[in-house]
């Protein structure tokens, strides 16, 4: 599975930004993609995550109503809609896939087998 994520930019603050990320290869509907961020100096953190067959849908709670994950099956591409952005939403984004649809642990890292080259984000103040 290859993924490639793009859509990344420098925003002012209160601006919006759509994070892309485009499966190829042998793709599943039974993964669940994922979105994951890391800041300078920081661990990679979990943001948002999407089942393909149900469309189910998990966020970490500093990106809870404003920002917003979606999937497309039939371009089999993940979609992260980001409002409201924060000067601590910048990092650079990463789209991951899990090869389990469901797990209760989805926000760990090592749980993604395939991951994208990641995406900058930089929000100014």
């Amino acid at each position: 599975v290859q993924l490639q994520a793009s859509g990344g930019g420098l925003v002012q603050a209160g601006g919006s930004l759509r994070l892309s990320c485009a499966a190829s290869g042998r793709t599943s509907s039974r993964y669940a993609l994922g979105w994951f961020r890391q800041a300078p100096g920081k661990e990679r953190e979990f943001v948002a995550r999407i089942t393909w067959t149900d469309g189910d849908t998990y966020y970490t709670d500093s990106v809870k109503g404003r920002f917003t994950i979606s999937r497309d099956n039939a371009k089999n591409t993940v979609y992260l809609q980001m409002n409201s952005l924060k000067p601590e939403d910048t990092a650079v984004y990463y789209c991951a896939a899990d090869p389990a649809t469901y797990r209760s642990n989805y926000y760990y890292p090592s749980n993604y087998v395939y991951w994208g080259q990641g995406t900058q984000v930089t929000v100014s103040s």
